[in-house]
């Protein structure tokens, strides 16, 4: 059994809920179910997958919080720059 939902049709998203669901799943949202013997509860499945999808879908996005590299891993990084460097120096040919 599929269940289809009209995310354009809706009145029962907001104008802000219907951007971040058609952002993230698109116009139609479909779900099938095949998993029991019954027709009825194959729909009831189907019906409560929807529902499931355009919840987190509708679901807001936590703000990302920007962080800094710690000082132990910025110093990791400059000290293999310096040996990459070095190495690259040991390389070449003597100046002479």
């Amino acid at each position: 059994m599929e269940a289809l939902f009209d995310v354009d049709a809706s009145e029962a998203l907001s104008d802000s809920e219907r951007r971040r669901v058609l952002a993230r799943l698109g116009t139609p949202v479909r779900a099938v179910a095949q998993d029991e013997r019954s027709q009825l509860r194959n729909r009831e499945l189907a019906t409560e997958r929807v529902l499931e999808q355009l919840r987190r879908a509708a679901r807001p996005r936590r703000p990302r919080t920007a962080t800094e590299p710690t000082k132990a891993s910025r110093e990791r990084r400059l000290g293999e720059k310096r040996r990459r460097g070095e190495t690259k120096r040991l390389r070449q040919p003597p100046d002479d």
